[in-house]
């Protein structure tokens, strides 16, 4: 039986998130790249979120413009890409936006009583990029970034805040990844040890073109479980469903699962006690 629930929204979002929201005491935001959506990477969420039955994973769909590199073209994109050489790099109109809408769904997180060092950025290409660019530029560290393929954008930038530098960055990267190439990730390595990073680990996958394989799912799925290890006492408060409008008991009760079991209710005190006994591990 599945511990998660999986959850599309109108903006693109996907959620991935324990179908008892009681047990929740982590959160992975993963960001994908350059013309892709929140549904390349919904599996790979999915598969780890059987290993980390605690964690909620939150998937954004970055916003349609038009990319330069690409002849103009629209398509998904965190921010406009000119070219893949390092001078090029520096123009990446639309990186503040989209970093600060990052940082809201980790204040939003946060407000839904998340720990900030529970909660991990992570991406592949181009959202990986954007992961390491937001999550070292917060107000307070993360648990840790995981990026794929990535690299540091807008270096120019870029300023590690402080009390950040030791935050655990994880990095991925195929040996034969022809778009973006080992060297911008060796690059990005010396770069950001340069600012004053301390916890940054580089590991390249022989073979591997501009993509993911199933060892290094397993070595994010390792990392993961290293940054957010299972810990009861940083379980999220909920709202006592004694307390919770109609609509509220409603939503909670179709996150959980149970929706057909609220077929006729016309109580609310029906809808108190189905979620309670949920919550309680009773059904």
């Amino acid at each position: 039986m599945t511990t998660h629930a999986t959850a599309r929204r109108g903006d693109g979002t996907i959620i991935v998130a324990p179908k008892n929201e009681a047990s929740q005491s982590a959160t992975v935001i993963i960001c994908h790249g350059l013309g892709d959506t929140a549904e390349g990477f919904v599996d790979v969420a999915e598969h780890l979120s059987s290993r980390l039955p605690y964690a909620k994973f939150i998937l954004p769909t970055a916003p349609t413009r038009k990319v330069t590199m690409n002849m103009g073209m629209s398509m998904p994109s965190w921010y406009d890409i000119v070219g893949l050489d390092k001078r090029s790099n520096e123009f990446c109109e639309g990186i503040e936006e989209s970093r600060a809408r990052i940082e809201g769904l980790v204040n939003d997180e946060v407000d839904a009583g998340v720990r900030r060092n529970r909660i991990v950025l992570a991406g592949f290409s181009q959202g990986g990029a954007l992961s390491l660019y937001t999550g070292m530029q917060l107000s307070s560290p993360l648990a840790g970034i995981a990026v794929m393929s990535g690299y540091l954008p807008h270096e120019s930038g870029f300023k590690i805040a402080p009390g950040l530098e030791g935050t655990p960055i994880w990095h991925g990267h195929g040996a034969a990844d022809m778009l973006v190439r080992p060297q911008a990730a060796k690059e990005s390595e010396e770069g950001v040890k340069k600012l004053g990073a301390t916890n940054y680990t580089l590991k390249t996958y022989p073979g591997l073109a501009h993509s993911v394989n199933p060892q290094e799912i397993g070595d994010v799925l390792t990392f993961l479980l290293g940054v957010l290890p299972p810990d009861d006492g940083c379980r999220i408060k909920l709202k006592d469903p004694g307390e919770m409008s109609v609509k509220e008991l409603k939503g909670a009760i179709a996150k959980a699962g149970l929706g057909r079991r609220a077929v006729g209710f016309m109580e609310k005190r029906e809808f108190v006690d189905l979620l309670r006994q949920h919550r309680e591990g009773k059904l």
